[in-house]
């Protein structure tokens, strides 16, 4: 049987080239069978990242808050306290060696942990991430709930997801997220959605999701 992933979660905020440093050198001691798999939860302060496919007009306040380029797929997107990142580092030699079929693991993870606050997660073609729809008198619009990119070396995966349990959504307007700024598309949490969710209480839903997609996991100390 494949050992438990490990399930590691960071107290407070955490920054992000630190952050990053510490993910790329777990992946690579993945891949070299120095250590085992990892999830690690965190927060972020306020900044912006731009992954691989970034375009220098989707960033709209330039000054706002640090800009972070990074390895990464996707566009720009934002972090800050509120916002649950999970930095998954997944050997996917022993998962089957299929892309598609990860990103699909990863969304159908999300989608899962938002099924147990009876909130829809859903795909759509194009749209990378996670998205709820929503309606009202007269109008109709599809908001993301969380991004998704990621980043393989050696078939070990790293960077992950960002889900929006309370984060300022205000922030988002600074960047034009993940190149989509048609006015039908937007961007909500679980708070805004009026989910009275704490991080405590959408970390025990990511992980009980994560058990069903990928597997058992087991309480570990975040990367040094």
């Amino acid at each position: 049987m494949d050992a438990p992933v490990g399930w590691a979660v960071s107290p407070g905020l955490v920054a992000y080239e630190a952050a990053v440093a510490a993910m790329e050198a777990r992946a690579a001691a993945i891949a070299s069978g120095e250590a085992g798999e990892l999830v690690w939860l965190l927060e972020h302060p306020s900044l912006y990242t731009a992954g691989v496919s970034a375009k220098a007009d989707d960033l709209l306040a330039p000054d706002r808050f640090p800009v972070f380029r990074t390895g990464r797929g996707g566009q720009f997107t934002y972090h800050g306290p509120g916002q649950r990142v999970a930095y998954v580092m997944l050997d996917l030699r022993s998962r089957g060696r299929d892309v598609s079929k990860f990103v699909l693991n990863l969304e159908r993870w999300i989608i899962g942990a938002l099924d147990r606050f009876n909130v829809k997660g859903e795909v759509r073609e194009g749209r990378v991430g996670v998205w709820v729809e929503r309606k009202g008198p007269g109008w109709a619009r599809e908001d993301k709930i969380a991004a998704i990119g990621i980043r393989l070396r050696k078939w070990v995966s790293f960077h992950g997801i960002a889900f929006n349990v309370e984060p300022n959504l205000e922030h988002f307007s600074g960047i034009t997220p993940c190149g989509i700024s048609a006015p039908q598309f937007g961007v909500t949490s679980l708070v805004d959605l009026g989910l009275p969710v704490t991080m405590s209480d959408a970390d025990a839903a990511l992980r009980a999701s994560f058990h069903q997609v990928f597997g058992p996991t087991e309480v570990a100390p975040p990367p040094a």
